[in-house]
């Protein structure tokens, strides 16, 4: 950014003196002098090429001293322009800018992805998370600084991160982000107000994407929920029973804190959607050999069809299953990945059938 603003003011500065040049070659030269003639001695005076006068500085000493003092300043701006190109090239920025253009056409290109808005303290470890489970996301961030400290400290896990440098609240830059195609939305900027405006914004574009949004006062949480988001996370109210967790269950918390902080493995719970069409629809539970099969754990149930409950947790073996139910599983989430796709490989088989 900084070189950019040097190459603009040189630039400035450059087109600040040919202006000044022509208006004192074309007021001091008389009627005689035209424009172009004005602009082409401005031209290799600056340039210093040594080419013949074009306008006559011999007889007008007041025209010989105005282009002794064009050459002196453009002699020293010249040199400015020339060593700001040259650091331009030098440190990559002009590489960075077809960096950045490639960038936004990949962006422009995904689907089914995630937007994070923010990359402070709580974005980073969001931002942090969707990393490790290899989920396809896009960061809005104005600050390019915070951006290169992730890239920086990540240790190279970051560096093809694909961003956004704006604000957003600005309708463009959500734009940008692909924020109709994406599918989740998590808003952790510090201002309670700019979240409430970026969950209106983002549910009037799509109204399928689920938003979670970062509330610090809970007196915003209701107002965002009823402007379109789906959950509101206060970091007040997490923090606080993290540490009621850690006095009355510390090897509970202790576990939790191993299981996302292994290094060896990315160890989680996930949920597991059964598709329409899937080859696990009218299966029981026991019958799909979770844990043989993906050493996976099944923990619980959602929209269970034998149950009156809306989370069955440790659900029998028989329990049957059919499209809709989530079942809630602990395990890799490279296992997890493989399980997702045995459960809709029905669906995506009988998709491309129909399309041939």
């Amino acid at each position: 950014m900084e070189l950019r603003r040097r190459i603009i003011h040189a630039a400035l500065l450059l087109v600040v003196l040919i202006s000044f040049s022509i208006f004192g070659y074309r007021t001091l030269g008389g009627p005689s002098v035209t424009f172009l003639q004005a602009l082409y001695m401005a031209v290799i005076t600056l340039a210093g090429v040594g080419y013949g006068e074009i306008v006559d500085t011999s007889h007008l000493p007041a025209l010989r001293i105005f282009n002794i003092f064009i050459v002196v300043f453009g002699v020293m701006i010249t040199a400015y322009v020339f060593s700001s190109v040259t650091a331009f090239l030098v440190e990559g920025d002009y590489s960075d800018i077809f960096r950045r253009r490639k960038m936004l056409k990949q962006i422009s290109q995904l689907k089914n992805h995630y937007i994070v808005c923010g990359l402070g303290d709580t974005g980073r470890h969001a931002v942090a998370e969707l990393q490790k489970t290899g989920t396809p996301y896009v960061v809005i961030e104005h600050n390019e600084e915070s951006i290169k400290r992730l890239r920086e400290h990540g240790g190279g896990e970051y560096k093809d991160m694909m961003f956004v440098l704006g604000d957003a609240t600005d309708e463009e830059i959500l734009e940008q982000a692909g924020v109709g195609r994406a599918i989740g939305l998590l808003t952790t900027l510090a201002m309670d107000k700019e979240n409430l405006v970026i969950t209106v914004m983002v549910r009037q574009k799509n109204a399928k994407i689920r938003i979670v949004t970062r509330c610090t006062d809970l007196k915003f949480s209701e107002r965002m929920i009823k402007a379109g988001a789906n959950s509101v996370v206060s970091p007040n109210h997490i923090g606080g029973l993290r540490l009621a967790s850690e006095v009355l269950r510390p090897h509970v918390v202790g576990f939790l804190d191993l299981m996302l902080k292994e290094q060896s493995r990315t160890l989680r719970i996930e949920e597991i959607i059964i598709p329409e069409s899937s080859p696990w629809a009218g299966k029981s539970l026991g019958s799909l050999n979770m844990k043989s099969r993906f050493n996976l754990l099944p923990m619980a149930l959602k929209n269970a069809p034998e149950s009156t409950q809306r989370l069955w947790v440790n659900p029998p073996d028989n329990i049957g299953l059919k499209a809709g139910v989530v079942i809630i599983v602990m395990g890799d989430i490279n296992d997890i990945r493989r399980a997702r796709q045995d459960s809709s490989h029905m669906a995506v088989f009988s998709t491309t059938q129909g399309q041939s």
